[in-house]
């Protein structure tokens, strides 16, 4: 048992029922999945152009998902 009380106002808010499953949550995670692939198979072959087109691709799939929660289809910011 602890013996660390807190008080009710000091909770955390409740989280929202999405749990990040959010158009811009699945398209970031698809995308820097993709990305990993790509600049890990560019490692394996010791092809350099391949990896910065991973990383690059890993850059646009940021951008998509911070783009797409801007315009409402992410986890809302509060």
């Amino acid at each position: 048992m602890s013996s660390i009380e807190i008080a009710p106002e000091d909770l955390p808010e409740v989280a929202h029922a999405n749990h990040g499953k959010t158009t811009a949550a699945w398209v970031t995670n698809i995308g820097l999945t993709i990305a990993a692939l790509i600049a890990s198979v560019g490692i394996a072959v010791t092809a350099w152009p391949v990896v910065w087109v991973g990383v690059g691709l890993a850059v646009v799939s940021l951008a998509a998902g911070a783009a797409l929660r801007a315009l409402g289809h992410g986890q809302p910011l509060q």
